[in-house]
């Protein structure tokens, strides 16, 4: 039996994440709201929200239904139980203390990136970033820092299924020039992101990679641009973070993390 082969989703399975994603987006609504959002009936988006609503996924207040905090539970664990941030989460928080800006600890799931753990130092500037949110990884300073450290094949890969979708004039969206940004990012050890996911800032990414190279995920600093410049993106900035993924890689390897805390 090939296990890789394509199947056709379990529907109701499928409509129950729908609507609680769209209730997280919308924060709360009704049934009639959901049924006009997700264009389904309202029989069945009753039928879901009383099943969820019995297990504790979502939760009643009236007419209105917002997602439970059952799931904070089951996030918070998830996360936990990686091994990046375990590594991680005390080293990121010196980096926000150390620069005043924001640093997150971004990891890869199926092609997209996932914002695993941030801190805020003293004058972070406040973006839709989130711990939890899905990324493109080629948008920001961390993702590429994780393309560069993958094989060519697996970062064509995520291309075709994912595409370079664009998020500011900024954002690279040829493949061919994302290439050459990879390779450029191998050769200084940094990636670099001028304003690429949001207009005015700029960061710096560095990838966490095991003995072969390949990254198991990424540290990053983000700043507005007029604090971070691109003489200090390419200097102080640059030393800090390699330093640091050195640091956890170092931990890593003869903490026994990777063998004991094996990734998917």
């Amino acid at each position: 039996m090939d296990h890789d082969a394509p199947t056709r989703p379990v529907k109701t399975v499928q409509t129950a994440f729908e609507i609680v994603l769209t209730l997280r987006d919308l924060t709360e609504a009704t049934v009639t709201e959901l049924a006009s959002e997700l264009d389904l009936a309202k029989s069945t988006v009753h039928r879901h929200l009383m099943t969820l609503t019995e297990q504790g996924w979502v939760v009643r207040d009236g007419a209105q239904y917002r997602v439970g905090l059952r799931f904070l539970d089951v996030g918070i664990a998830t996360r936990n139980a990686n091994p990046i941030y375990r590594y991680t989460c005390d080293r990121v928080a010196d980096l926000a203390e150390k620069t005043g800006e924001k640093a997150w600890c971004i990891v890869e799931q199926n092609g997209r990136g996932v914002h695993l753990y941030g801190e805020s130092g003293t004058s972070p500037v406040q973006t839709y970033a989130r711990p939890g949110q899905l990324t493109y990884l080629h948008q920001h300073a961390a993702g590429k820092s994780i393309l560069a450290n993958r094989p060519r094949e697996e970062v064509e890969r995520i291309i075709e299924v994912h595409g370079l979708p664009e998020i500011t004039d900024q954002t690279i969206t040829d493949p061919d020039e994302l290439f050459e940004e990879l390779e450029k990012t191998r050769r200084r050890g940094v990636a670099f992101n001028e304003e690429e996911s949001v207009v005015g800032l700029n960061a710096v990414g560095a990838a966490i990679t095991d003995q072969s190279g390949y990254a198991l995920g990424a540290i990053s600093i983000s700043a507005p641009v007029a604090r971070l410049q691109p003489e200090e993106m390419e200097s102080d900035i640059a030393e800090l973070l390699i330093e640091t993924v050195n640091e956890i890689e170092i931990n890593m390897e003869y903490a026994g993390g990777q063998d004991e805390y094996p990734l998917e």
